[in-house]
């Protein structure tokens, strides 16, 4: 026999499957309409898929050199091979090899330089916001002190002292990009804790944890998302320019800014060597940036009504 209980805990579920059914419905909805979104989504969909099955999607070692191979040009030229559809590089590694495998290093130091920077600036925006006081201005003042600081600047010193590795990229990208979370967080904040209905938590006797991660961190992970979907595309720039100077990635890890580096004398001669890596990031920035557009419209219709004036 069926309690009320019971019927009434099977309709709150019911209700609930019901919302997130129409929340997806809703997502793809909206993204159907989108050109652009849909192609950031098709474009990110494709770059993660390369980057996950690169082992089985390359045709050849990324690291083997093969110097009686070096610098063949594309297979649709004179003198290519359709071994390597790419061409080679000046010590005859593949290069489409090499451009999947580098996805790997593009799309790992984005996504964790990202969720290091988010997190620290994140907390402290959030925190900064709140209590006000001296907290807010010990934090603001180090958030200045940080922006008073060019950023590549203190990447190079940062990677100086603790020498260029994948780890340290991350840490550096991350430790360098929190200030921007901080500030925009904490604007938020500010106006999210003069609301009615944290105002009426705080009476009842909610403590702050509960009012911070109940009320006021939900209602500003909009403004989170919008701004780390872009600060991946920065990352990843980022890392292309210091593994380009040579204080990024080492080899034999592949990554595009490293491809350049290889192919830039080569410009003239061998053009594809630093071309196609070239592009792979052009297409892969692009793609996040119609993405977060995509997400900001959604997330912020205000935004895009301001925008489309």
């Amino acid at each position: 026999m069926t309690t009320p209980i019971q019927t009434e805990t099977a309709q709150i579920v019911t209700v609930r499957e019901r919302k997130k059914s129409g929340s997806l419905a809703r997502f793809f909805r909206l993204l159907w309409k989108s050109k652009v979104g849909t192609i950031g989504l098709l474009i990110m969909a494709a770059i993660v898929f390369v980057a996950v099955f690169a082992g089985a999607i390359a045709p050849h070692d990324p690291v083997k050199t093969n110097v009686s191979k070096r610098l063949l040009p594309p297979m649709w030229l004179e003198k290519g091979s359709p071994d390597y559809p790419l061409g080679t590089d000046n010590l005859g590694r593949d290069v489409l090899s090499r451009i999947i495998y580098g996805s790997q290093v593009s799309l790992i130091v984005g996504i964790f330089a990202v969720m290091l920077a988010g997190a620290i600036g994140g907390v402290l925006g959030l925190v900064s916001g709140y209590y006000g006081g001296w907290i807010d201005a010990i934090i603001m003042r180090t958030v200045d002190a940080f922006l008073a600081i060019p950023s590549m600047l203190l990447m190079l010193i940062i990677l100086f002292v603790m020498g260029p590795s994948l780890g340290t990229l991350i840490f550096t990208l991350g430790i360098t990009n929190w200030v921007k979370y901080a500030r925009i967080i904490r604007g938020e904040v500010l106006s999210m804790k003069e609301r009615d209905f944290v105002k009426a938590s705080r009476t009842v006797g909610a403590s702050d944890a509960r009012i911070i991660f109940t009320h006021i961190l939900p209602n500003v992970t909009s403004s989170f998302i919008v701004v780390s979907t872009i600060s991946v595309a920065a990352a990843i720039i980022s890392e292309a320019s210091l593994s380009f100077l040579g204080l990024g990635v080492q080899p034999p890890t592949v990554s595009w800014g490293g491809m350049l580096s290889d192919g830039r004398q080569y410009l003239a001669t061998s053009w594809w060597v630093a071309t196609f890596p070239g592009i792979a990031i052009t297409v892969t920035v692009l793609g996040i940036i119609f993405l977060g557009d995509w997400i900001r419209d959604v997330l912020d219709p205000k935004m895009k009504a301001k925008g489309s004036k």
